[in-house]
């Protein structure tokens, strides 16, 4: 059962609180809450050399399979987001990441994903026990970032989820407190930007239904919102949506998730659908002032369930890879 509103606001008081008062850096200064920013231009993110697309690329090499390895290239030499979310403790991925990021001169790319009653109980459940374990989860998370350069993707389906229906009307509250409060813990880091997801334009059709949600789940204090993640639907179609939407959001900025789009949706199909490709390469040159950056936020290659024949949510899976960088211009 979701904690009382009092319980929880008092948990968010003294998370935050601690959090404040905690060094953000080696001199022992406090953190400080800076304002939300738009996304810099001209970004340059972190490719991990080390992902799984690179293991695999390098493990058909040594096979002979070189045709094979230079198509996967088209994925291993593209920055795409680590997901922590297995992590009971995201601290040392998220710290790992953050320090070759920030010794390469580059921004990482992380998903926050942790939500208690994550993704209604379908392909990806899980998610923290409850409001407490998820706001010392997200503080972890802050805290390894540190002052390293990093753009956050907040919670993929947490808000959507709230506007169809699919979580509970009894979890709608705690879940936008402990969102908004993950903002703020979020933005406490100085070279962080944070983007709470908003579903795509095929699921939640009308963008205004999704107004109220995210204001109470702390957008106006966040960088903007995420579209498109894990999902298919073309370009044109996200980049509109997204400037309706940040139009009743007085003018939020948004990235967008280009991973497997490349081919837009298989109708009727939204777990492995087969016949997908990659889309526009990661970017902050999108030519549109509100659309701060194209994005590989799913990786690539990593399923979305058992289901079309994939293994769990979330495995890497050589074979979907090959198909989506087989199918890519």
């Amino acid at each position: 059962m979701p904690r009382p509103v009092h319980v929880l606001t008092a948990l968010l008081a003294l998370a935050l609180g601690a959090a404040c008062s905690a060094p953000s850096s080696e001199t022992g200064e406090a953190a400080v809450v800076k304002p939300p920013k738009a996304a810099a231009r001209a970004v340059s993110f972190w490719v991990d050399p080390d992902s799984n697309a690179a293991r695999q690329m390098q493990l058909w090499q040594r096979e002979g399979r070189n045709s094979d390895a230079e198509l996967l290239r088209r994925i291993a030499e593209q920055p795409v987001a680590l997901w922590p979310a297995g992590e009971i403790d995201p601290g040392p991925a998220v710290s790992a990441a953050a320090t070759a990021a920030s010794r390469a001169g580059r921004t990482a790319l992380f998903v926050a994903y942790d939500i208690p009653h994550r993704d209604c109980g379908q392909h990806s459940a899980g998610g923290a026990a409850d409001g407490a374990a998820y706001l010392a989860w997200i503080g972890q998370f802050a805290s390894a970032i540190g002052t390293a350069k990093a753009l956050v993707v907040l919670e993929p389906d947490a808000v959507a989820h709230i506007v169809d229906g699919c979580t509970p009307g009894e979890y709608h509250g705690e879940r936008e407190q402990l969102l908004s409060a993950a903002i703020t813990r979020l933005k406490q880091q100085p070279g962080t930007t944070v983007y709470l997801d908003a579903g795509n334009p095929s699921w939640i059709r009308e963008p205004s239904k999704l107004v109220g949600p995210l204001k109470r789940s702390g957008i106006d204090a966040a960088d903007g919102f995420a579209l498109n993640v894990s999902n298919f639907q073309p370009d044109d179609a996200v980049k509109r949506y997204g400037l309706a939407l940040s139009g009743q959001l007085g003018g939020k900025h948004f990235v967008v998730d280009t991973s497997r789009n490349g081919n837009g949706p298989l109708p009727g199909v939204w777990c492995n659908p087969p016949g997908r490709a990659l889309g526009t390469r990661p970017t902050t040159e999108t030519g549109e002032p509100a659309l701060d950056a194209y994005l590989w936020i799913k990786r690539p290659g990593e399923s979305d369930g058992t289901c079309e024949g994939g293994p769990d949510a979330g495995r890497w899976w050589p074979a979907y890879a090959l198909e989506l960088a087989r199918n890519s211009k």
